[in-house]
């Protein structure tokens, strides 16, 4: 998942979902939404979608809606069916329907209904089947595709929306619940404020020999007295480092020297690609190349390609990440991705603790068990909106070889908290105080938690430097054990805009 817009996911996999349906025998005449409650459908016939007159003229629920208003609703709902998609749609899909991402897209969504008649299951040579149909035609546009999908009558069913609605709605609901009655933590100025040392940026190319092109890397540090502490930043799905330069740039004015690589496979340049139609979305390798970027940045920062400053200690370094990037700091801190739970729950749509980030959780099963890529170098990370509740084993909990702060956002419907934050560390907590932390964002979201370089770091600017400080003054106490030493203090690192607060206290007694 990203820091970038929500309008960024792509558009393609939602239509990809309506057409996923076997060979055609029939073409589409109607849709039925089932109401629920009313125990009624509203029925849309597509041959009335042509023009305004002729939705004007039906007999269907939607012309009767329409008769009723005069016309007033006819005029853009014809003119949304009948606006031609864009010309690389074809190509788009092409590339999209085949993948496990888009697999993952599709199962969820063809949950909420059918076509009459027709087995249930998603191909994706019946997909692109549809497509063509629709384009042999004439232009591509959404009533075409609609009626060259085989079969008489679709059926969505808005009560099982509403299932999906209220299920997302519980997700977000434990987070609430464990903020209530709570105290969010105090700004201290000496942590939210810039720190006194000048910056500079660069940005520089590394070759390395498992892609094909260099890394590109953007380094930010301090001008001169850098403190020779080391951290990293790794971007979410479909981002880059751009959406988080204001961590490292207040970092850096603090002492620090800090490298946000750009993840090739799967950054904002392959998201445009890939909507261009030419190439895939991200594969499942990814899972694992993305640990082997980060440390092929510290190899390259002890062996002196980075141009840094003498100094910099490459043995003990921080690594922070956000989204798919948070997955990668887990990874790097030891926590062993399992297939385990992928196999036994992807399919089942109607599992209780389901979400977004299942989509892509669920598409790196072909690499789960090449992602094992603890670095030993990586003493402590700070995860904000990781996937991860599939990736490793229920049964035994991530096992960390680094101190890991957890951060969701209460309000984050992309990775939502209750089953991808606070359940995966309620387990951890029941095993043994190990020193791992849980800050809930009051009001964060998946969109609001980062900072590009010109916005002074963000709402967890204060919180992301209190860890780090921490975790460079414990020194080898930093490995999390029983006892070990608390690297977050009770206070002082809040936010005056979004509230922060440690609910890892309370996490024990959690019944997820």
């Amino acid at each position: 998942m990203t820091q970038a817009a929500p309008s960024r996911i792509p558009v393609t996999l939602a239509l990809a979902a309506a057409i996923a349906v076997p060979p055609p025998v029939l073409a589409l005449e109607q849709i039925e939404l089932k109401l629920p409650l009313l125990d009624t459908t509203f029925t849309i016939r597509l041959a009335e979608l042509r023009d305004p007159r002729s939705l004007l003229a039906g007999a269907s629920d939607l012309a009767e809606f329409d008769q009723a208003t005069q016309g007033a609703i006819g005029q853009r709902m014809v003119e949304l069916f009948n606006t031609p998609l864009p010309l690389q749609a074809l190509d788009v899909a092409r590339q999209v329907v085949p993948s496990p991402l888009a697999q993952q897209a599709l199962l969820l969504l063809s949950s909420l209904g059918g076509v009459d008649g027709l087995p249930a299951e998603v191909s994706s040579d019946t997909v692109l089947q549809v497509l063509d149909r629709a384009a042999g035609q004439g232009a591509l546009t959404m009533l075409g595709v609609l009626q060259a999908i085989p079969g008489h009558t679709a059926t969505v069913d808005v009560g099982k929306g509403l299932f999906l609605l209220q299920r997302m709605n519980g997700q977000l609901r434990a987070a609430t619940q464990l903020l209530e009655g709570e105290t969010p933590a105090t700004v201290d100025p000496a942590l939210a404020g810039p720190g006194a040392l000048a910056v500079r940026r660069d940005t520089l190319n590394l070759p390395v020999t498992y892609r094909p092109l260099p890394l590109e890397v953007v380094v930010i540090r301090p001008s001169q007295q850098a403190s020779g502490r080391l951290v990293a930043i790794s971007h979410g799905l479909w981002d880059g480092p751009e959406s988080f330069e204001g961590w490292g740039r207040h970092l850096a004015s603090h002492g620090y020297t800090v490298l946000l690589p750009r993840h090739p496979g799967s950054d904002r340049t392959q998201q445009q690609a890939m909507l261009s139609g030419k190439v895939p979305p991200p594969g499942p390798a990814e899972l694992r190349l993305r640990p082997l970027d980060i440390s092929a940045l510290i190899d390259a920062a002890a062996a002196g390609q980075l141009g840094l400053p003498p100094g910099v200690n490459t043995g003990s370094v921080v690594v922070l990440g956000q989204s798919w990037g948070a997955t990668t700091a887990l990874q790097l801190a030891g926590a062993r991705p399992s297939s385990q739970q992928l196999k036994q729950r992807c399919n089942d749509v109607r599992d209780p603790q389901r979400n977004l980030s299942w989509v892509l959780q669920c598409s790196f099963l072909d690499a789960i068990d090449q992602a094992a890529l603890a670095d030993p170098r990586v003493k402590a990370v700070v995860a904000v909106s990781p996937p991860m509740a599939l990736l490793f084993d229920a049964e035994t909990s991530p096992v960390f070889r680094g101190r890991v702060l957890l951060v969701s956002g209460s309000r984050d419907w992309v990775v939502p908290p209750g089953p991808e934050a606070i359940a995966p560390m309620a387990r951890i907590a029941r095993q043994a105080k190990q020193g791992h932390r849980l800050v809930l964002a009051g009001g964060g979201d998946h969109f609001n938690l980062g900072s590009p370089y010109d916005q002074g770091g963000g709402p967890l600017r204060g919180l992301l430097l209190c860890w780090v400080n921490g975790a460079f003054a414990a020194g080898p106490g930093v490995a999390p054990g029983v006892g070990a030493p608390a690297l977050l203090p009770p206070d002082g690192w809040g936010d005056g805009v979004l509230s922060l607060t440690d609910v890892s206290g309370r996490l024990p007694s959690w019944n997820p």
